[in-house]
């Protein structure tokens, strides 16, 4: 058993193999997950039931295992910001959104560089999150 937050074994497998400039997709619970996987994603199912876990509640404990260098969200065609915006904006306030419209954010997410799309069962529109690792400084 390990000690740190970060436990999943699919999840530790996919960030171990990953490095500078990898993706990570964390997806609600609309996201066409099957469907739009990137050709070297692990897919992961986390969804246990509806608004369980959230993206936020992910989000959090990625952070404590990889270095995050940018992020970016699904803009609504409205150009409106939704809630969770802010949110994310809160978890990674070194960051600015990037912003892509709905198939612009598809096709970044099911890129190569995506290496692992974790599926929750977050239930608020727009909380999908593409973050890229950043670098592990030397100590």
């Amino acid at each position: 058993m390990l000690k740190q937050r970060l436990i999943h074994p699919e999840i530790l497998d996919a960030l171990a193999a990953a490095g500078h400039g990898s993706k990570i997709l964390i997806t609600d619970g609309n996201y066409p997950a099957s469907t739009r996987v990137g050709e070297n994603a692990a897919l992961v199912y986390l969804n246990l039931a509806p608004g369980k876990p959230t993206v936020t509640e992910v989000l959090d404990v990625l952070l404590t295992a990889v270095p995050i260098e940018d992020a970016a969200v699904m803009q609504p065609d409205s150009g409106s910001d939704p809630a969770i915006f802010a949110e994310f904006a809160r978890m990674l306030p070194e960051l600015d959104l990037t912003r892509f419209d709905r198939f612009e954010f598809y096709e970044e997410a099911s890129g190569p560089d995506t290496c692992l799309q974790i599926v929750t069962g977050e239930q608020r529109i727009y909380a999908n999150l593409l973050l890229t690792i950043g670098v592990v400084m030397a100590s």
